[in-house]
């Protein structure tokens, strides 16, 4: 018999987090934006560890290092100086969401293609140092403030909020990647940034960020993509809820469902095994919280068998504005 895991009233609220030493307001749920989705790479949301729940001390004893194998004998790495954590995720997402907008008054993207004759463009290709195959790659320019990026994630927007994301693209911007796929080899940074103004002005920080060749054609439409609600990122609280539903939207299709055991869903959140049984059980609860968070945004799960889940994906809502438009394309057709 299946059983619907229990949850309690959901209530929108501000919190406070520390990262790094530094105090992020959030309040999630009360803000709004025009961007319903983004379209994000798989591999990078499919590798286990490239982003991982830390801990207090985490950053100064751990690094990057993490493997993932796809295909016949492909693989992605990945390697860093410091893990990447949920809040640099969040950042990751809200570039890839800002990419194909960023140029406001156009509402399109900005491209750096190789032979840009752009200062700009130039040291943006030069920092993410493309090597390989990658060397041809036109890469995605987001050109946004701090300010921006916080709306987005659903940061409280304060000084302390724009160093914060500040230091997490600064992290990234330090991880290496080396893809093997057939025949094609290539190697880059997951991104590179040029600051034009600093978080604590008045202008709450100017940045242009370059992302790498394979989220670059993810966002230009020439990969397969994953594609993730902006309102449920933005309204999800904790880091393993974080973690767990960029890994669930890379393998359930909207309207579909897949079943997972429970210590497969802790791996999604810390890829380090154990066999503490303090620590097994933390996890697990941490994990129960997680998909009620989840349920409290649409998704159905139910725990078939103990700790062994369905989880659902719910169907994407369709806007009025979306429903022009496809009525607008189908009379075009006709």
């Amino acid at each position: 018999m299946t059983k619907k895991i229990n949850i309690s009233t959901y209530k929108t609220k501000t919190t406070t987090t520390i990262i790094d030493n530094t105090k992020v307001d959030v309040k999630r749920s009360y803000l709004k934006y025009d961007l319903t989705h983004l379209q994000h790479e798989p591999l990078h949301c499919l590798a286990k560890g490239l982003f991982r729940s830390l801990g207090p001390d985490d950053r100064h004893k751990l690094k990057l290092a993490t493997t993932y194998q796809f295909g016949n004998g492909n693989q992605i790495e990945f390697s860093g100086p410091e893990p990447l954590g949920a809040d640099d995720l969040r950042v990751l997402q809200a570039l890839i969401a800002l990419a194909p907008i960023c140029d406001e008054e156009n509402k399109k993207g900005y491209t750096i293609k190789q032979e840009t004759k752009s200062e700009l463009g130039k040291t943006l290709r030069e920092k993410l140092e493309l090597k390989g195959d990658a060397m041809q790659k036109t890469v995605m320019m987001v050109k946004t403030s701090y300010r921006k990026i916080a709306q987005i994630i659903g940061y409280a927007e304060s000084t302390n909020n724009y160093i914060a994301i500040q230091k997490s693209i600064e992290r990234m911007q330090k991880v290496n990647i080396i893809v093997q796929k057939g025949n094609i080899r290539m190697g880059f940074n997951l991104l590179s940034s040029y600051i034009s103004q600093t978080p604590d002005n008045k202008q709450s920080g100017k940045v242009c960020i370059a992302l790498n060749p394979m989220v670059s054609d993810t966002i230009l439409g020439k990969e397969h993509y994953v594609r993730i609600n902006v309102d449920e990122t933005r309204a999800i609280q904790s880091d393993p809820a974080c973690l767990i539903h960029q890994h669930l939207c890379a393998m359930i299709d909207f309207g579909m469902a897949k079943r997972f055991n429970i210590d497969t869903l802790c791996e999604y959140v810390w890829p380090d095994q154990t066999e503490k049984n303090g620590t097994i059980r933390k996890r697990r609860f941490m994990i129960r919280k997680a998909l009620e968070e989840l349920i409290k945004l649409g998704w159905e799960i139910k725990e078939y068998m103990k700790d062994k889940y369905e989880i659902k994906r719910p169907k994407p809502e369709i806007t009025v504005k979306q429903k022009k438009v496809k009525k607008k394309a189908k009379e075009k057709e006709k």
